[in-house]
């Protein structure tokens, strides 16, 4: 399968996963609303994400895959089957004593996110967070198999499995909520139960997958083989380069965290305002970003391994000229289409008119840094797949601080907008320097056409931007009937496609030469 192909099924799966989470929030903004009560719940949720991201996405995918990819080129696959072995056996150890400390902790890691939560908020997040915090177990051996399948160049399981936690959470809202009501308990409550069983069932449909290759890891529960697990050279290096990623993508989680405690402390329901944009950010950031970042890391890895620099700085090459013609449309478009996008898909039930301003404002943000945000998931592979992570950490912990001394500059005056807006500044600032690093060390030299190829696409967009700020300011997207306000969205976007994809081809730009060169 070509690299487009394979980029080109994570998309269409994150696609789908993405579109499940939109009818799940969908229905979480009708039946809940915003306040106190979805604050503890975003909050407790929040929480496993953080450390999922931080140990499972994060730091433990960053240092597993370059080492797994390396191994199979270098060594063949008994010798890393046995690697396999070990890592599951101590990631799995590791995840039953965290669990155990997160549900003890629970009080604790809820007021280091959100202690401006009021009492009744704070104790609902901390019940939550308890039900929630063994999801973390679950998604940290997700990741390790998504690890094993994606090196094998197997993309489709682990595209798909967020679609199961979004369904299970869609029929916790639909089914499980009303339920609780009747019983006299919090229906948001039910949230945390649909989370804990998403969690249950994306882990068991790896297994099957797994089986097939005859890849499922076998782990060691005899002391005498656990500590054999420990000592393996694998496992080793996953752990020394494990150590500056933890500091890598904490730093990234870090920084949400302080984002997390300062929106509490804002009007109530800016935490839920944040995530809302949170979700429409992501998903132009999951379709493009994600996946080709979850294409390229073993490719780049094995490239290394066989010393075909040309063939590492190519494929470099090909993920940002995708970035740069995929995400500057979206960018635009959550920059001057961001309420009509809003209204269409959280405008129902208790979301009010105020809420949609509220989560529009904060989109604003995201849409500035969209091309920061996304680039970063292609140049930060190219770093971890010549085993540097130390890089890409410092760069990190500088971006922090310039994140933090924005949010002090800008909260005052534009509140919980302020914080989207910072990230994504950061964003930029990171991919930028990572680019930098990648040309001057020689890592990656860009192909010709670039100049041209972008000045196309920055035209391109421009047509496209004005034609979709037309359309948001000539017609009133909050009072319309959902329907029509609906199929009004579905023809615009349609033709913003049209009108995009048709000024690059009218400019003689050869999208089908960049796809076969995947």
């Amino acid at each position: 399968m070509s690299l487009f192909k394979s980029a080109s099924t994570v998309s269409l799966l994150t696609l789908a996963s993405r579109i499940t989470g939109l009818v799940r929030d969908l229905l979480m903004a009708g039946m809940f609303g915003v306040s106190g009560l979805t604050d503890a719940f975003n909050v407790a949720f929040r929480i496993p994400n953080l450390l999922r991201r931080l140990f499972a996405e994060g730091a433990f995918s960053q240092a597993f895959v370059p080492v797994l990819a390396r191994s199979r080129q270098a060594q063949g696959e008994e010798k890393t089957r046995l690697l396999i072995d070990a890592v599951a056996t101590a990631l799995a150890w590791v995840l039953a004593l965290v669990s155990v400390l997160g549900v003890i902790g629970a009080p604790l890691l809820v007021w280091l996110l959100a202690s401006g939560l009021d009492e009744r908020s704070f104790a609902a997040g901390v019940l939550m967070e308890r039900w929630m915090f063994p999801y973390i177990a679950c998604m940290s051996l997700v990741a390790l198999s998504a690890g094993i399948l994606n090196t094998w160049r197997h993309f489709a399981v682990p595209a798909a499995t967020p679609v199961l936690l979004n369904i299970c959470m869609i029929g916790a809202a639909w089914l499980l909520a009303p339920q609780f009501a009747r019983l006299g308990f919090e229906p948001i409550y039910a949230m945390a139960a649909g989370v804990m069983a998403g969690g249950l069932v994306q882990l068991g449909i790896q297994i099957p997958a797994l089986a097939r290759l005859g890849l499922l890891p076998r782990i060691a529960l005899h002391p005498v083989k656990v500590r054999a697990a420990w000592r393996d050279a694998g496992v080793r290096q996953v752990l020394s380069l494990m150590l500056p990623a933890l500091l890598g993508v904490g730093v990234a989680q870090l920084s949400l965290l302080i984002n997390t405690q300062i929106a509490s402390h804002l009007a109530a329901g800016s935490v839920t305002w944040v995530w809302y944009a949170d979700r429409l950010m992501e998903f132009p950031a999951a379709l493009l970003g994600v996946a080709l970042g979850v294409v390229l890391t073993p490719q780049l890895a094995a490239a290394l391994a066989a010393e075909n620099r040309q063939r590492y700085s190519e494929l470099l090459d090909w993920g940002l000229r995708l970035v740069l013609l995929l995400a500057l449309p979206c960018a635009a478009a959550l920059l001057v289409f961001g309420t009509p996008l809003i209204a269409v898909l959280f405008h129902y039930g208790r979301f009010s008119d105020f809420d949609v301003q509220q989560v529009a404002r904060a989109l604003f943000g995201y849409g500035i840094g969209l091309l920061g945000l996304v680039a970063v998931k292609v140049l930060a592979p190219g770093y971890y797949a010549s085993l540097d992570i130390r890089t890409p950490v410092k760069i990190a912990i500088v971006v922090l601080i310039l994140t933090q001394a924005m949010n002090a500059i800008f909260v005052p005056w534009l509140r919980h907008a302020a914080l989207t807006l910072s990230i994504a500044l950061g964003a930029m600032i990171n991919a930028a320097w990572l680019l930098r690093g990648l040309i001057r060390r020689g890592s990656y030299q860009p192909a010709a056409g670039w100049w041209p190829f972008a000045l196309r696409v920055f035209a391109a967009t421009a047509l496209m931007a004005v034609f979709l700020a037309w359309g948001a300011r000539h017609f009133d997207w909050l009072h319309m009937h959902a329907a029509a306000r609906a199929g009004l969205l579905a023809a615009m976007v349609a033709a913003a496609v049209v009108l995009y994809f048709g000024s690059l081809l009218a400019m003689r730009l050869r999208l089908r030469e960049l796809l076969k060169k995947a």
